[in-house]
């Protein structure tokens, strides 16, 4: 930027003007990689030079030009210089007032450059000449490059959004597209009506005004004629003492008017004043609210992800439990099949002690037969009833232990059963478990996701909020640097009219002088004219005749002033009645046009949706709703 700011200050020279220091003192402050002069007033060889550097800065991605004032030459040699640069991504041109030039060149701008994906042009008048809005419309329709537009507040006529939703559907970059239709040519009718009318109204006031005024200079001219007329009459010098107290007395009510209009003045500024003030404590109060909404938004993630983790520990605790219980399944049927396993061979080896058992019987019975034959028929019945016996309790323990085969092979297959079921119990909890925390992580995700939106609307709102205050907070500044210029001007004014003051009433003392002077004479020369005045002494009568003549002019012109007086506030009574239903009228007007506004919203919101259906068509894009 240090580079940048050189170039900017040697090509200003060249052009043969001095840099702004505004613009200097923005770029030495200015981040890499972001250049904003935004509130700067641009003059046209500043645009000129910006227009010469940007096609080689390779640096600056984004570029705020937001409330520059800039006029048509220096946005078209701005907007010129851009169309070769290969690095930009934002441009903000909000509330620069653009006519037809600015949009021309915006068209160029569209079709040859090919890095611009954000351009903000809110609060212009693009959309006033049709003609150069459609070149617009068709470098737009060209453009490859643009995926985000903000159009509102251009005054786009319907025509103007026919073309620019021809050229949406030719456009198959653009992704999102803020825009207001405005309220179109009835909204600037009506806004034109009633500006005709507030200046008809102000005519005939001014009128009325110059009337009553033109009558009472009249008058008081024709009252001056007469007093000028009994001045004549009168003595020169009472003449000039009378004259130099009425100017005084009007300089002391000039001096009452400016020192009644500078406590005005001073309660005025204090308003201000305390504006300021009250705008300073909603700022710093709209900063504290940020920090507080941040604050709460940090504990509601962390209170969050403790609940996940919890979560997350249980489902681990129970699938640890199931573990264990399925290894202790695992541990009986081992037992279970020992003592299966014991149990058979203890039966085989019952079977072989049976088996040994026969054969010795049968070599006994042999040899009893061979040695006592005469026994064995005696004791034949004997020998048959214990072997029936003996055969009844091998049958009885064969039986016994097949039945006991059978109740542990039927415990073998329910254990393998359960077995089974626990196993497949098991899968089922591991199945919930693992979805379970897949919706807890996705839950999370989304909860995440949703705070950072609502944090970032959040911020970007009490964003405009700041700039608003600021921006209110500036014009009670101006406001109140404007007011204490005006003080000081009638503390001027009042110190030079208090000069003036002091100067007539240092003329009235020499004028008082000079009569005392001219009374010492007058009384030296009693003797000399006293045959003269009584020479004068009809003429004197005849002037008092005429001057007793001349009051009662004057006493029926002062009559005629307080009848005309009367007239005037019946006037101005009558007058300010009319303001008052002048200004109802004007009142149901404004709400008149308040209502007008909200169905032109309505009909610019559904103008919009046609032209977002009408554009629907072309499958490789969606336009989304604006803001």
């Amino acid at each position: 930027m240090e580079e940048f700011r050189r170039s900017y200050s040697r090509l200003c020279r060249e052009s043969g003007a001095e840099p702004q220091e505004a613009v200097l003192q923005q770029l030495h402050q200015l981040p890499r990689g972001r250049l904003d002069l935004a509130t700067q007033s641009l003059t046209v060889e500043t645009c000129r030079a910006l227009g010469k550097l940007l096609p080689r800065e390779m640096l600056c991605t984004e570029l705020v030009l937001s409330d520059c004032m800039l006029s048509e030459e220096g946005a078209t040699l701005l907007l010129r210089g851009l169309c070769a640069n290969t690095v930009l991504r934002f441009l903000d041109l909000k509330g620069n007032n653009l006519r037809a030039a600015g949009a021309e060149a915006l068209g160029k701008l569209l079709q040859q450059n090919k890095s611009i994906q954000s351009l903000t042009l809110e609060w212009n008048s693009l959309g006033t000449w049709d003609d150069a809005f459609a070149t617009f419309c068709g470098g737009l329709a060209a453009n490859g490059a643009l995926q985000q537009l903000d159009l509102r507040n251009n005054q786009i006529s319907h025509k103007g959004a026919e073309e620019l939703a021809l050229a949406l559907k030719g456009n198959t970059t653009l992704q999102q597209l803020e825009q207001a239709m405005g309220h179109s040519q009835d909204r600037l009718t009506t806004f034109q009506e009633n500006q005709a009318r507030t200046h008809v109204l102000s005519k005939e006031v001014q009128h009325l005004r110059e009337e009553k005024s033109k009558q009472f200079l009249d008058l008081m001219e024709t009252i001056d004629k007469q007093r000028e007329e009994m001045a004549k009459s009168s003595r020169a010098s009472a003449a000039r003492v009378g004259q130099l107290q009425e100017a005084l007395n009007e300089r002391h009510s000039i001096i009452n008017a400016l020192k009644a209009k500078l406590q005005m003045t001073e309660a005025a500024l204090a308003l201000s004043e305390q504006k300021a003030q009250d705008l300073g404590e909603l700022l710093a109060t709209a900063e504290q609210e940020q920090l507080s909404l941040s604050q709460r938004q940090a504990k509601e993630l962390k209170l969050e992800q403790q609940e996940a983790a919890e979560r997350e520990s249980k489902l681990l605790r129970d699938l640890s439990a199931a573990n264990e219980k399925n290894l202790l399944l695992q541990n009986q049927v081992e037992e279970l099949e020992r003592k299966v396993r014991c149990q058979q061979e203890q039966l085989f080896q019952t079977r072989q002690e049976l088996t040994s058992t026969s054969a010795e019987l049968k070599m006994r019975a042999i040899q009893a037969e061979e040695r006592l034959d005469m026994e064995k028929r005696r004791c034949r019945q004997s020998l048959e009833d214990s072997e029936s016996l003996r055969i009844k309790e091998v049958e009885h323990m064969t039986r016994h232990l097949e039945e006991s085969e059978r109740a542990m092979q039927e415990r073998v297959q329910r254990l393998e059963a359960a077995r089974l079921s626990l196993e497949e119990e098991l899968g089922r909890v591991k199945a919930a478990a693992l979805s379970e925390r897949g919706q807890a992580e996705e839950e999370l995700i989304k909860a995440k996701n949703q705070a950072h939106l609502e944090e970032r609307q959040r911020l970007a709102h009490l964003e405009d909020k700041l700039r608003l205050l600021a921006q209110a907070r500036d014009e009670a500044q101006g406001a109140c640097l404007q007011q204490r210029q005006a003080v000081a001007e009638a503390q001027t004014r009042a110190s030079q009219l208090g000069l003036q003051v002091e100067n007539l009433r240092r003329r009235l003392e020499e004028l008082q002088q000079e009569l005392s002077l001219k009374d010492q004479e007058r009384v030296a020369e009693v003797s000399r004219v006293r045959v003269e005045l009584q020479e004068q002494n009809g003429r004197l009568q005849a002037e008092l005749a005429a001057q007793e003549a001349l009051r009662e002019k004057v006493a029926a012109l002062e009559r005629q002033l307080k009848v005309m007086a009367s007239d005037h506030r019946e006037a101005l009574l009558d007058r300010e009645s009319e303001n008052a239903s002048l200004r109802e009228k004007l009142r149901l007007r404004e709400a008149e046009i308040a209502r007008i506004r909200d169905e032109e919203a309505q009909r610019a919101s559904f103008l919009q949706n046609a032209v977002l259906a009408y554009v629907q068509g072309s499958p490789v894009r969606t336009l989304s709703p604006p803001k």
